[in-house]
């Protein structure tokens, strides 16, 4: 394996990734997509949750960040919007930033993820796989790999949301949640959350969504160690 992320696939190579999205703001919508997204709101506090919830969809939000990062050698990169462009490392040189345009960070996401036998995920197959793929879609970029492979197969995609859950056998909790309930540093724990990405991007402050993401990888990575020495048979 060569460079940030590895440059071949052999079986035992695995990639941790996690995106952060931002929803459109809600009058570049036309009179018809506004009146279907507030269909269901009566009430004003109704009207700005819904507004609020455009970050959920692919169909309402773009992708603003994707981190990627090998649990085994704790390298990895991440791709995020940014204006002006900032392309830069982290002081110990383990982490690569690199900015661009939506369609660019996705371009440079489907070179990487071939490179890899595993994908990890926290809740990838109900938010961050099918996002990606969607929005991949939507901006004519082509997948390069399948995110959305047999669910009870973890060795492709191993998402923990339903390994810590067992497929929906016990109760789902937030990734926040379950750090703390393993003693691991919560990405939540520095202040920000993905409530505060609506303001950071407004502020320029790309520096900040693209560390906030990487935390998200961090996190998951360690998560990922305990399921795999404890709870993987």
């Amino acid at each position: 394996m060569a460079g940030f992320l590895g440059r071949r696939v052999n079986p035992m190579t695995h990639v941790v990734i996690d995106i952060e999205t931002l929803g459109y703001p809600f009058d570049s919508f036309d009179k018809t997509q506004q009146e279907y997204l507030l269909k269901f709101a009566g009430t004003e506090e109704e009207r700005a949750d819904a507004i609020l919830k455009l970050s959920l969809y692919p169909m309402t939000a773009q992708i603003i960040a994707i981190a990627l990062l090998n649990p085994e050698t704790d390298r990895g990169k991440v791709l995020f919007q940014s204006k002006p462009p900032i392309n830069t490392q982290s002081p110990d040189g383990t982490i690569q930033f690199i900015s661009g345009t939506e369609d660019e960070i996705l371009q440079h996401f489907w070179e990487d993820i071939p490179k890899y036998s595993q994908f990890i995920t926290f809740n990838g197959r109900g938010f961050d796989c099918p996002f990606i793929m969607l929005r991949s879609a939507i901006r004519r970029i082509k997948p390069t790999r399948n995110l959305m492979p047999y669910r009870y197969d973890s060795s492709v995609h191993c998402d923990l949301l339903d390994q810590f859950t067992f497929y929906g056998a016990s109760r789902k909790f937030s990734l926040d949640f379950v750090c703390k309930s393993f003693g691991i540093e919560s990405p939540k724990s520095h202040g920000v959350t993905g409530l505060d990405l609506g303001r950071l991007s407004a502020e320029g402050k790309h520096m900040e969504i693209a560390e906030y993401c990487l935390g998200d990888v961090k996190a998951t990575a360690e998560l990922f160690r305990r399921w795999d020495e404890y709870l993987k048979f």
